[in-house]
């Protein structure tokens, strides 16, 4: 059963570093919880991460934790990381674009191509507020995920 339409979610910034200095920081699932304001821990079964490397999420928000597992999906190095979580059928990615002063853009996506299981749109209606105001959060996360990480990955290139 799909649960909702297409919730797609895209959100793009222009990092001046280049993207292996980019991807060494968003290829590593175990460190989410340093860019998203959602996660709170992640375990990776084996390394080094590669695709289909799974591993499982603590999520948070305010007192409710809850876990998600996922699977990495697309792991291109420089170019393209991408991971599905099981729970709720949606993708999320980070694309890596060489801009032509020698640094990134770098876009995150949450892709709902299959819809977003019903379970879990029960579980967002009834603890996250409603899919509008969980998909505002979404959307602010993102944005919070690709400062930290352009902050983190111009720091990086500064230093040399």
């Amino acid at each position: 059963m799909t649960g909702s339409p297409s919730t797609d979610l895209e959100a793009t910034v222009e990092v001046a570093a280049p993207p292996a200095t980019v991807w060494s920081l968003v290829a590593d699932p175990a460190r989410a919880r340093e860019w998203s304001p959602q996660v709170l821990r992640t375990f990776v079964r084996g390394r080094p991460v590669q695709q289909g490397t799974t591993f499982l999420n603590l999520n948070s928000r305010g007192p409710l934790v809850w876990p998600t597992t996922a699977k990495v999906t697309s792991f291109d190095p420089h170019v393209r990381f991408a991971f599905r979580v099981n729970e709720n059928r949606t993708t999320w990615s980070f694309t890596l674009e060489p801009t032509a002063d020698g640094g990134t853009r770098l876009t995150n996506r949450r892709e709902t191509s299959e819809g977003i299981s019903a379970v879990s749109l029960v579980m967002t209606r009834v603890a996250l507020g409603g899919v509008d105001t969980f998909t505002d959060e979404l959307r602010a996360g993102m944005a919070e995920t690709l400062g930290k990480i352009k902050a983190a990955a111009e720091k990086l290139a500064a230093a040399g």
